[in-house]
């Protein structure tokens, strides 16, 4: 069970669930509160764009999401699933604080816990204050520009149909520096706009005695320059010392945030798991 990070949704898992169910696996990607079929796609957002109107317009779902939403939502669905068997939760990105948070809810149905170059917080609590640890601070995820919006609308929206060079050039450098032009343009395609501002100051931490009794693994993306290796390597430390019985299997990959182009050696690390 695949959970997307921060303005993704479950159709940016779709080349890794077709490798999955190629390998003769069952595979299903999640589309947390506000995403996917109930994601925020205003018209001024469509071409041509109207940059004024669409920093205005509102965001009805994400502006009241909160991380419990996500984790209300995904512990459900993990309930679901576990009637045909085991689930292994797998998180990217920001979608790692909300699998540590159903690890806590919900530990006896999670046969594994699988963070792809994702936040995992133990010590640190929520994903903001990752992102202010001295392991962050080489982290180009501040050079995309955004979309200035009121603060009332309660998201942050990026404008991933911009076709300024300056914005592709910082976009690409923080996501996936190695992939291709046209393979990066059809990646940014998946994404959404909008993102609820608060999930990521929300309280992400597991506890050892439901999340820290699960079996995990992290995998790191080695190139990656939004979640940097010193920020992923500090949160395994940080996840084992917690939990020194039960400590990560780490597997790494030579891989930009997005993960490799070629969904092949992830979809073999996962199956490696089963």
């Amino acid at each position: 069970m695949l959970v997307h990070g921060a303005n993704g949704n479950a159709a940016s898992f779709a080349p890794l669930v077709a490798a999955l169910s190629e390998a003769g696996h069952r595979a299903l990607a999640v589309d947390l509160p506000g995403h996917g079929p109930d994601g925020n796609f205003p018209a001024s957002y469509q071409a041509p764009q109207d940059l004024a109107a669409f920093a205005a317009a509102p965001s009805p779902v994400l502006a009241r999401t909160t991380l419990a939403d996500n984790v209300r939502h995904v512990v459900a669905t993990v309930r679901s699933a576990a009637r045909h068997g085991p689930v292994i939760l797998v998180g990217h990105s920001m979608g790692g604080a909300t699998i540590t948070r159903v690890g806590d809810e919900v530990p006896h149905l999670i046969a594994r816990l699988v963070y792809l170059s994702a936040f995992c917080c133990v010590r640190l609590r929520s994903v903001i204050d990752c992102f202010q640890t001295p392991q962050a601070s080489t982290t180009l995820l501040p050079l995309i520009p955004s979309i200035p919006t009121p603060e009332r609308l309660g998201v942050s929206r990026t404008n991933w149909r911009s076709a300024d060079p300056g914005f592709l050039a910082a976009a690409k450098a923080a996501l996936a520096a190695e992939y291709d032009d046209a393979s990066f343009l059809a990646a940014l395609n998946t994404f959404e706009p909008d993102e609820s501002t608060t999930v990521v100051t929300d309280d992400a931490r597991g506890t050892p005695a439901a999340w820290g009794r699960i079996p995990r693994t992290y995998v790191r993306y080695t190139r990656d320059r939004a979640i940097p290796l010193a920020l992923q390597n500090r949160m395994i430390k940080e996840a084992d010392e917690a939990t020194p019985g039960n400590r990560f299997e780490v597997r790494s990959l030579a891989a930009p945030h997005l993960g490799p182009k070629d969904p092949q050696p992830l979809a073999a690390v996962l199956t490696n798991l089963l």
